[in-house]
């Protein structure tokens, strides 16, 4: 019998790569999204089942998960893909929008998880990865928040880990960077756009801007190469925790985690510090 996954965030980019390489590969696919009514690709696979899963609305996560059972009979592997990304000051960055930032990437995630633990542990076997991001590597700035709320994530993936190998369920974090051709920048974009300016950071924000464009120079990722990644941390048959899933973060990646604290930070700031 194929085995189903449940995707959240599939209505473009990294997501809707994800459903179409899974339905590829035999998989029954759950492709969720806010609005499927407006899909016109996924729902002409015949072992795809497109509905609504908005991860900020608790009753549309059981609902969907609920359609997935009875559609498929059981859920094998979970993706929680659905994210974004707010670029700008801190200072500058409204309120509510901080508290959508983790609604979207850490509560809507653990809402996620938490409503289809009970169907893995009847079923005493799943699988869930969780993709975070470079950005719960290392820091950005101009990026504050969706670090933070990537950080959490990779914490609470990591002790979830832990946790659930009790229940023979297994946790993965996938991990990537820079992807050509995706619709998350975009996202960051509008954010950037919609959030305030202070003059007085006019040099730093030219200065890390451009940085950021140095780093989109670099980048050779494509969303069905990251696609692939998930695809192997879903179907190596290992507990291996994390994936680094594109090539032009590993520096950083290395910098963070194989240095020392003061080396790393000397690295980093060669980068992105600049003085007023």
């Amino acid at each position: 019998m194929p085995k189903t996954i449940l995707i959240t965030g599939t209505s473009s980019g990294l997501g809707k790569a994800t459903a179409r390489l899974f339905a590829y590969e035999g998989w029954n696919v759950v492709a969720t999204m806010r609005q499927p009514e407006k899909e016109q690709e996924l729902v002409q696979l015949p072992n795809v089942l497109v509905t609504r899963l908005d991860v900020q609305e608790r009753v549309s996560i059981t609902t969907a998960i609920e359609a997935a059972i009875t559609r498929f009979g059981q859920i094998d592997a979970l993706i929680n893909n659905a994210g974004f990304g707010l670029f700008g000051l801190f200072e500058a960055t409204p309120p509510e929008k901080v508290v959508e930032q983790f609604n979207v990437n850490v509560f809507g995630v653990m809402d996620t998880i938490r409503a289809v633990l009970p169907h893995f542990r009847r079923n005493k076997a799943g699988l869930i990865l969780n993709i975070s991001s470079g950005a719960g590597i290392f820091t950005l700035p101009m990026l504050s928040l969706y670090c933070a709320s990537k950080f959490a994530l990779e914490g609470f993936s990591e002790a979830l880990f832990y946790e659930l190998t009790s229940q023979n369920i297994v946790v993965k974090i996938i991990e990537p960077g820079g992807i050509v051709n995706t619709k998350f920048e975009q996202r960051i974009g509008s954010e950037a756009v919609e959030n305030s300016t202070i003059p007085d950071y006019d040099r730093f924000a030219a200065h890390t801007n451009a940085v950021f464009e140095s780093l989109r120079d670099v980048r050779q990722a494509t969303e069905e190469d990251v696609a692939k990644v998930i695809y192997q941390a879903a179907t190596d048959g290992t507990d291996r925790l994390r994936y680094v899933a594109t090539e032009d973060i590993k520096p950083m990646v290395k910098a963070r985690r194989e240095t020392s604290e003061n080396e790393y930070i000397a690295f980093m700031r060669t980068r992105f510090a600049t003085n007023v």
